[in-house]
């Protein structure tokens, strides 16, 4: 174990960003104010003006080195076809058959926990819990306005089931995140995950389906839905859970969306083009984010940040589920200030890696942390994005939503079970490694 202090003025780059994007936010009374892409650029700035006695040369190229490092292009390059994958498949008619195709199975009494699954299956195949709550949330308005049931019940389902698809599906942000800043395969992050999650989903199932139980609930029909539209997502689903290359299975699942739109008269060659396109923009963001803080991070490094932080956290971890603790209370922290899930993962997952190897955390269970924890915060801050589009659309206060957002309640508790009673438990050691990473003795503070 590195026994370096570290240097604490290293993390004041972060300490500007979370100032700087945070504390305009509340000034302004807009938690979106700030662009996250500018509030990165003065940070990256103040890495690299830190530390005089490093030319100025070397730390850009430091900084060009970590924004280049191989496991943050390999994630904006998912980042850009899965938004590719995402706007041909919805344009084909993908969603809509999606959506009207469960609503047209699940019973009367059903309906709201139906909303949950559909969410669920949605956002897992989309890959953006945002992007179902947007698809999902005027259905369930509509139901609510027939059924008399309250909005904010209907919406919180809609929300919660996208925040479980989110974190269990193959190309979200935060699932990309989460493993390549690990190093770890994403099926056996999802392996991993689904022990932790699947419990506080189906309790929230259940919890959905009773309080619903014994209500009037009428059909808003009639839904129309092909089940050939459907068929991207569910191949999407089965090949990537093999294990094969994501970038293939994307690739992949956008030809065959772009096929079928075809056939079907959907659109043109030249419109599933534009709508590559489309998709490819909207992850813009996300990409300049991931390649600023790669960036930024690196310098942090360079400077002793890493060391720094650390040295502080093994003073109060004495064991392995104390720093799968500390990793959970990390992300947990940094996701209060950005109110973005994926950033947070990113942030914190340099230092994760490292506190994972210090004391036997197996890979899969440090980047299935990552993403419970960030996900059980990023579904029920009233600032986060998911629930200002859902309130946004609802026309309702996202604290009314907050009051039966039950799966992110029930991941958190999930995930803190998860560190007590060591769940999962590995068999099988990780995909690359040589040995068992619960093998490790863990190092005593």
């Amino acid at each position: 174990m590195d026994k370096k202090k570290g240097n604490a003025m290293a993390l004041l780059p972060l300490v500007v960003f979370m100032v700087l994007f945070l504390g305009v936010s509340i000034v302004m009374k807009d938690f979106y104010k700030m662009p996250v892409v500018v509030a990165l650029i003065i940070a990256s700035t103040v890495a690299i003006l830190q530390n005089k006695k490093i030319p100025i040369d070397l730390k850009v190229e430091r900084f060009c080195k970590g924004a280049g490092d191989s496991s943050i292009i390999l994630m904006c390059l998912i980042f850009i076809l899965a938004g590719a994958f995402a706007e041909v498949s919805k344009a084909m008619g993908a969603v809509d058959s999606t959506v009207n195709l469960g609503l047209a199975v699940f019973p009367p009494g059903f309906m709201v926990a139906g909303i949950f699954i559909i969410g669920s299956f949605l956002s897992m195949s989309l890959g953006t819990s945002v992007g179902t709550i947007v698809t999902l949330t005027p259905i369930a308005i509509g139901v609510a306005k027939k059924t008399g049931l309250p909005i904010a019940f209907l919406v919180a389902a809609v929300v919660s089931g996208a925040m479980f698809g989110d974190g269990l599906s193959m190309i979200s942000n935060s699932t990309v995140a989460a493993t390549k800043t690990q190093d770890c395969e994403m099926v056996d992050k999802f392996k991993a995950n689904i022990k932790i999650v699947f419990p506080a989903a189906i309790i929230a199932l259940i919890i959905y389906a009773f309080l619903t139980s014994g209500m009037q609930v009428k059909h808003t029909g009639p839904y129309n839905y092909q089940l050939i539209r459907i068929l991207p997502y569910i191949a999407v689903l089965v090949v990537a859970l093999t294990g094969f290359n994501v970038v293939l299975v994307l690739i992949g699942g956008t030809v065959l969306a772009a096929a079928i739109g075809l056939i079907y008269g959907s659109f043109d060659i030249f419109t599933v083009f534009k709508l590559c396109a489309k998709g490819i923009a909207g992850m813009e963001d996300i990409s300049i984010i991931s390649i600023l803080i790669g960036g930024m991070g690196e310098l942090i490094k360079v400077n002793g940040g890493i060391d720094f932080l650390l040295n502080v956290i093994q003073k109060r971890v004495h064991s392995k589920k104390g720093a799968e603790f500390g990793i959970g209370i990390l992300v947990s922290l940094v996701d209060l200030c950005t109110a973005n899930n994926t950033v947070s993962i990113i942030i914190v997952g340099s230092l994760a890696k490292d506190l994972s190897e210090s004391y036997g955390v197996d890979r899969r269970k440090t980047a299935s942390l990552l993403d419970t924890f960030s996900c059980f915060i990023q579904g029920c801050i009233p600032y986060g994005a998911q629930l200002l589009v859902a309130s946004s659309l609802a026309a309702v206060s996202p604290f009314l939503i907050m009051k039966y957002l039950w799966y992110p309640y029930l991941v958190g508790a999930a995930s803190i079970l998860a560190i007590i009673f060591e769940i999962p438990k590995f068999k099988t050691p990780a995909r690359g490694s040589l040995k068992l990473e619960d093998d490790k003795t863990p190092t005593t503070a």
